[in-house]
């Protein structure tokens, strides 16, 4: 993360100093982008309570697809709409929900808006910054198959998040139309996961997430 923040400074520093050429994005102008993300939890979990003090789970990473629309409401700012859904699975990481390793998956889905400052839209590289909301919504939640082998049936469902957003990127032109994006996010994400189950009864535990969202695509002004 520290690496790609670096190289995200630097681009931006670049950007400002390449020579003018004509501009890209204008006002008015519509950008969509299609991006390849890995969305990286960073998460902090509390314990499984109340049966496993002390115990707490990871979350796996997850790439996907994203789409954005960007609409540029000055030559330098615009505003970004992010959809983009992923799978990730939540597994304990000691004692007893240690041993039985992976325990739910869930589908998340954050759409997130962002206000954005393009710093040099006549440059040849053209760095943004953005900061913004997302809301965080759950669903198809499904525990696994070696957690209801321990404790019976299991409903397991997660609490939607509302949080804020931040973001780097920049757009480097192959044409007049056409350009490549590099992009990194980071979302702040919280949400409590209750796990109904049969011979455990009700378990829940708090976990913020926040990704780092890093992403790298193609991008067309419309």
């Amino acid at each position: 993360m520290r690496k790609t923040v670096k190289f995200l400074a630097l681009a931006a520093v670049s950007g400002m100093a390449i020579s003018s050429v004509p501009a890209f994005a204008e006002q008015g102008d519509i950008l969509v982008r299609v991006r390849a993300i890995n969305v990286m939890p960073s998460e902090e979990s509390g314990s499984i309570l109340p049966a496993f003090p002390g115990e707490q789970v990871s979350v796996d990473n997850s790439p996907a697809p994203e789409v954005d629309i960007t609409y540029m409401a000055t030559d330098n700012i615009g505003f970004e709409l992010i959809a983009a859904t992923t799978k990730h699975s939540a597994s304990g990481v000691s004692g007893t929900t240690g041993g039985i390793g992976r325990l739910a998956s869930t589908w998340v889905l954050p759409p997130t808006l962002t206000a954005q400052y393009h710093f040099a839209p006549d440059a040849a590289i053209r760095p943004y910054i953005g900061a913004g909301v997302n809301y965080t919504i759950f669903y198809n939640e499904n525990a696994s198959d070696a957690l209801e082998a321990a404790v019976g049936e299991t409903d397991v469902s997660l609490k939607s998040s509302f949080g804020y957003a931040l973001q780097a990127g920049f757009d480097i032109p192959i044409n007049d139309r056409i350009f490549l994006n590099l992009d990194v996010k980071y979302l702040d994400v919280d949400t409590t996961a209750t796990l109904r189950t049969t011979a455990a009864g009700t378990q829940r535990v708090r976990i913020n997430l926040d990704p780092v969202v890093v992403g790298v695509g193609l991008g067309i002004k419309l």
